[in-house]
């Protein structure tokens, strides 16, 4: 490990008296003596306490200090003082800030007249040029509206850190880039913040002594996980004990992409472990499982739902469902007491959804071709948990008896090699994926880790919660990419679907006759006069993946928009193998709306590959199968009005396809 290049920057004595602090120094301080004590490499803090803490001195500090750190090295940001949000001032802004309004550290000079706050585009725009340099960077944000990228008294014994924008806050600094279809941001910092970006965060005396709410949460997780714990574990962590104090404060995860960095030790390192699907934490209510109905668990009661520890030498310790709901599912373990200080990565091994039910067939009726088949169905009857059933498939004899998804697997000889193949078909006959090789007995379960994927791809397609008062709030708009600035009612018509219901994006032909890829514009509309709602659009490919890359989660405001992609091109594209004259591909875009923030691990489905490694182990602890949706994870730190955001509560979907075609015929050029 390289040398941790840290900036602690905590403010209590704001310039206005009844905004000052008593936590925000002791936060920076014990963070600072905590870290320092971890070992593994040099460590090299810089502290701003107070009135050294000016805006321009952070981004110095954050430019010079952090920017020290190079390629095996870790810069950290610790900020502990008042946030605020305002309204976006510039149209260009109104246009990408999805909720209308900017979220804001304030330094302590951004109170007094000519102050500015370091807004959230700007501080991420810093921390991701020293993440450019190849430094690992992470942000800690101990502040109000944190949760946005960037503590007024609420009751008794608390302290929010909030200050109210300032009348001469204008515009936020930083510029906005467009970059191509195909771009990718040349850095990522992974942020832990106190709160949602429409929430406010606290501050209190623990043992007489002040500290913010979060950061003592935080700094309690890292000290009982132990080396190698993650972000996602520390904030999973942090999270229950703060909303142990406070439930209308909500520690943020950002980007909350599994694989990505915030599965990452925390002050970074290598993934070292298989995602966990869940967590198992100690709550307000006892023990849960960060996952509900939205997440497709359906169902309350023992027996209905189980999840077991993958944590190594914990197979055999699982928690039992009481009840499920909409976020979170109350549960009881079984046999065993786990440790209230930590958290588990569970996996669901038993699961309430319905399941696919499978028909083998055999037409030829041959010897081998019998055999074969009684290799496939062992192969599903050992799919489960520990080798035995599998909750996500079902035996089936015909299709009489296989109400709702069905898939079938006919087992005939394969013409292009002589030997036996496994053909797997929908209900109506159509190919679901390429022909299986079907020799050997490894085969077999190939064909039932095929069988796994595809269900749990069809779950994802099929989530819907139809009565749910949010459905038509949020409205998806997608056009042909132009940009000719701010968006407006007079610019190009929206794609609407065809016949068939399907939105169908044509390639055309370029000057020089090569077909041109359609670029988009997908425009997620909040309707609501009232309500700040979660959105998330899932991307179902042909291909049997999901990922969330287009609109990963986020708060749209009452009458605002959110963009794909945060505003640049979607480009539809023909994956090149399968480019040529009449090809074509399809997609499903899944948006999901709630009233809170939800996970989206879960959502993340690689493409079916027959060739990939076998990573049937991971099947057999009861994950890939099935639906894995982890949400993420008093005194209040920051000054203004405050928007307090409940749990997930009422939740919708909706799916639109969309079929991207190659024409068959060129025009003629004269």
């Amino acid at each position: 490990m390289g040398t941790v290049y840290a900036l602690f920057a905590g403010i209590d004595d704001y310039p206005v008296p009844q905004r000052k602090l008593r936590g925000a120094v002791n936060d920076v301080e014990a963070a600072a003596r905590l870290l320092a004590g971890l070992g593994g490499g040099a460590f090299e803090p810089l502290f701003l306490r107070n009135d050294e803490a000016t805006t321009d001195a952070v981004v110095a500090a954050i430019r010079d200090h952090l920017g020290a750190a190079g390629r095996g090295d870790t810069a950290l940001f610790w900020f502990s003082g008042h946030g605020t949000d305002y309204e976006a001032v510039l149209p260009l802004h109104r246009r990408t800030e999805a909720t209308g309004r900017y979220q804001a550290l304030v330094c302590v000079d951004s109170p007094r007249e000519g102050g500015r706050p370091l807004v959230d585009k700007e501080l991420g725009s810093l921390l991701d040029a020293v993440a450019a340099q190849g430094a690992h960077v992470a942000a800690v944000l101990d502040c109000c509206f944190s949760g946005g990228a960037t503590r007024r008294p609420a009751a008794a014994d608390l302290t929010t850190r909030y200050a109210p924008p300032a009348a001469w806050w204008g515009e936020a600094r930083g510029e906005r880039r467009l970059t191509e279809g195909s771009g990718a941001p040349p850095g990522r910092h992974v942020l832990l913040a106190a709160s949602r970006l429409n929430q406010l965060s606290h501050e209190r005396d623990f043992d007489e002594v002040p500290y913010g709410v979060f950061t003592h949460a935080l700094l309690e997780a890292l000290r009982a996980a132990g080396p190698g714990a993650t972000y996602r574990d520390l904030l999973a962590a942090a999270h229950c004990r703060v909303q142990t104090e406070r439930a209308d404060q909500h520690p943020v995860l950002f980007p909350p992409e599994p694989g990505g960095i915030a599965d990452q030790p925390f002050l970074g390192g290598a993934v070292t472990r298989s995602l966990a699907p869940h967590l198992l934490r100690n709550g307000p209510h006892g023990w849960e499982i960060d996952c509900g109905r939205v997440h497709g668990l359906l169902g309350d009661g023992p027996g209905v739902t189980e999840f077991t520890v993958t944590a190594p030498g914990a197979a055999s310790r699982v928690v039992r469902a009481r009840t499920v709901h909409a976020d979170r599912t109350e549960v009881e373990p079984r046999g065993w007491e786990p440790d209230r200080r930590r958290v588990y990565p569970v996996a669901l091994s038993a699961l309430a959804l319905p399941p696919t039910c499978v028909r083998v067939e055999t037409p030829d009726g041959s010897t081998a071709a019998r055999r074969a088949a009684e290799l496939v169905r062992e192969a599903i009857a050992s799919a489960g948990p520990d080798g035995g059933p599998t909750p996500l498939l079902r035996l089936v004899d015909g299709q009489g008896s296989a109400p709702g998804h069905l898939l079938r697997v006919v087992v005939s000889p394969e013409h292009c090699t002589g030997g036996l193949g496994a053909d797997v078909l929908r209900r109506d006959g159509s190919a679901a994926v390429p022909p299986l090789r079907l020799d050997r007995p490894e085969e077999a379960r190939r064909v039932a880790d095929c069988l796994h994927h595809l269900t749990r791809w069809h779950q994802l397609l099929t989530l819907d919660n139809p009565s749910s008062p949010l459905r038509d709030l949020v409205r998806v708009e997608i056009l042909p990419w132009t940009y000719d600035g701010p968006w407006s009612s007079d610019g190009p018509s929206p794609i609407l679907p065809d016949g068939s219901g399907e939105v169908v994006c044509s390639y055309r032909h370029s000057p020089s006759g090569r077909p041109q890829e359609p670029w988009l514009s997908i425009r997620l509309h909040n309707r609501s006069a009232t309500r700040t709602l979660w959105c998330v659009l899932l991307n179902l490919t042909d291909s049997y993946a999901g990922h969330t890359d287009l609109y990963p989660g986020h708060f749209i405001g009452p009458g605002h928009s959110g963009f794909a992609l945060n505003d640049r091109p979607v480009a539809m594209s023909v994956p090149a193998r399968r480019a040529r004259p009449g090809a074509e591909v399809r997609d499903w875009l899944k948006l999901i709306v709630a009233e809170g923030e939800l996970n989206t691990v879960p959502f993340h489905l690689p493409a079916w590959d027959p060739d990939s490694p076998d990573d049937r182990g991971a099947r057999r602890a009861g994950a890939d199968g099935m639906l894995r949706l982890t949400p993420p994870g008093h005194g209040d730190r920051d000054m203004g009005e405050a928007r307090s955001q409940g749990r997930p509560g009422q939740w919708t979907t909706r799916t639109i396809p969309v079929r991207t075609v190659i024409p068959a015929d060129r025009p003629a050029h004269g």
